[in-house]
């Protein structure tokens, strides 16, 4: 992949739905130039697909936020488990460094967020945790 796919993939997560002349002029080179690329990124697996975000799909939790875990021990697999089976918690990320996980969470109220919080809290095994409320996206990949 060199810096012209790079920036064409740039182009297509702004906006998907861009014509071949628009991507053409943007990046500089011809219309065939980028549709041979995109077909030689697509047939290498590289681009796996297109979608759409709808409105619908950000207002589903009007309230969402990062949470991040500090686990003690051997708990983690445990914890991993019991936080899968939340029904607030959309995503679960592992990672490096001060945090071991880092999870997504969307509910309805704060209300509600403030009890998923106060629940994973109370896990065994949870040594520190930090959470940040998301204001708004800028940008999603979902």
């Amino acid at each position: 992949m060199d810096e012209t796919d790079r920036r064409l993939i740039s182009a297509l997560r702004h906006d998907a739905r861009a014509s071949l002349s628009d991507l053409a002029a943007s990046l500089g080179v011809s219309r065939t130039t980028v549709r041979g690329r995109i077909e030689r990124l697509r047939n290498a697996g590289e681009i796996v697909g297109f979608t759409v975000v709808l409105k619908g799909d950000v207002a589903r939790d009007p309230v969402r936020g990062l949470m991040m875990l500090a686990i003690e021990g051997r708990g983690t697999q445990r914890i991993l488990r019991q936080l899968s089976g939340m029904s607030t918690v959309r995503a679960i990320h592992t990672t490096n460094g001060r945090w071991d996980v880092i999870i997504e969470i969307g509910t309805g109220t704060l209300e509600e967020l403030d009890n998923t919080l106060a629940h994973i809290r109370r896990m065994d095994g949870i040594a520190h945790s930090e959470t940040n409320l998301l204001l708004s996206t800028r940008k999603s990949s979902a």
